[in-house]
């Protein structure tokens, strides 16, 4: 687990992505927005909206008698703690073997490796690490 985070399930990121795309949304909006693709019922959307703020993913404020959700965190943010969990659970902690799989199996191009290289170096400079 991610900083103590469990990681999020399909429908679970179904709906962080309607509320990722949409800054906000109540329940009924998140539900609506699924219906072609996922359907449930309202109390399935307030149990995973539950599930989710329990997990931390999802704050909510109330605006008259309607929970208002948003995410807690911005996607990419939560992309870089699953990949941190990936590396801790399969790849025994090191960046360097989950890349060097990433560019053996091709889903990562030397071109793309070289760049990532280049905005690791820049970043050394401006912080002063390294």
């Amino acid at each position: 687990m991610f900083g103590g985070r469990k990681s999020l399930s399909n429908l679970e990121h179904l709906v962080m992505d309607v509320l990722w795309e949409r800054g906000s949304a109540t329940s009924e909006d998140i539900r609506t927005a699924l219906a072609k693709r996922h359907f449930m019922k309202e109390s399935t959307t307030r149990t995973i909206l539950r599930r989710l703020e329990d997990k931390g993913y999802v704050r909510h404020r109330v605006d008259g008698r309607t929970n208002i959700y948003v995410g807690a965190e911005k996607p990419a943010n939560v992309a870089a703690k699953a990949v941190r969990n990936i590396i801790d659970r399969l790849c025994d902690g090191s960046v360097e073997q989950l890349l060097v799989g990433m560019v053996d199996n091709e889903v990562i191009d030397e071109r793309e490796l070289a760049n990532l290289a280049r905005k690791i170096s820049k970043r050394k400079k401006v912080t002063g690490s390294g």
